[in-house]
């Protein structure tokens, strides 16, 4: 696998893992006891941290990355394996 394939992988894997992560660990400014701003909607988050977000996505894209790899390398989980016509004969094909 080239190294631009891999850069690629990963990054289509951390997208999904920072959008995955981004409704963990958030607190409302109700939850917080903070006072809210006028016009501030309900679900605002108290205190958004992006970084803490992206060292998250940065750790979970990596391990999904690394199955993805691995996988790729063992060859554990191959396309014909996700093939399913071949689960349901008699339905599909006729």
């Amino acid at each position: 696998m080239k190294l631009t394939s891999m850069i690629a992988i990963y990054a289509l894997f951390w997208v999904m893992a920072a959008i995955f992560m981004l409704p963990f660990g958030v607190r409302t400014h109700d939850e917080a006891g903070l006072p809210k701003v006028p016009g501030q909607a309900q679900s605002a988050p108290a205190h958004f941290n992006p970084r803490k977000i992206a060292r998250r996505a940065s750790v979970l894209g990596l391990v999904f990355f690394a199955l993805y790899y691995i996988n790729y390398i063992n060859g554990w989980i191959v396309p014909e394996d996700l093939d399913i016509t071949r689960w349901f004969p008699g339905l599909i094909g006729q």
